[in-house]
């Protein structure tokens, strides 16, 4: 089951991640939690990995419906944006939204998850058409 929608992009990794975050913000998205695996997991385990960010993001207004409609949503948020390394390329990687309040089996958030599925799709085009698509270089 693919439960993400993604882009992936030729660029500077820290680049890529700021761009990211300004298509969030366009899009009413604020960054609740920037985690950054790479340094966090050689803190805890002196062990080297990838760069990888995981970005938390929400969208007051559509949480505040969601939650509304669900109140246990709120397990499922902030709804993560992913930025890392692969390959020689930059992937963003975003939760699938229709995948995530599927869990939740409430047919009164699917015009909600679509809202932010549309949403997530802008940020993708917004960060592949600053950077060019990996898979065209």
């Amino acid at each position: 089951m693919d439960y993400t929608i993604q882009t992936s992009v030729t660029g500077e990794f820290d680049d890529v991640v700021d761009a990211t975050n300004a298509a969030l913000k366009d899009e009413g998205f604020g960054v609740l939690c920037d985690i950054d695996i790479q340094a966090t997991l050689k803190e805890k385990l002196d062990k080297e990995f990838r760069q990888y960010r995981i970005l938390g993001a929400c969208n007051p207004p559509l949480a505040y419906d969601g939650l509304t409609e669900e109140i246990e949503l709120g397990a499922l948020l902030p709804c993560n944006v992913i930025v890392y390394e692969d390959a020689g390329a930059i992937t963003v990687s975003a939760v699938d939204p229709e995948q995530l309040v599927g869990i939740a089996d409430n047919d009164a958030l699917d015009s909600i998850a679509s809202e932010v599925t549309e949403r997530f799709d802008r940020v993708l085009a917004t960060v592949e058409d600053e950077f060019g698509s990996a898979s065209e270089a």
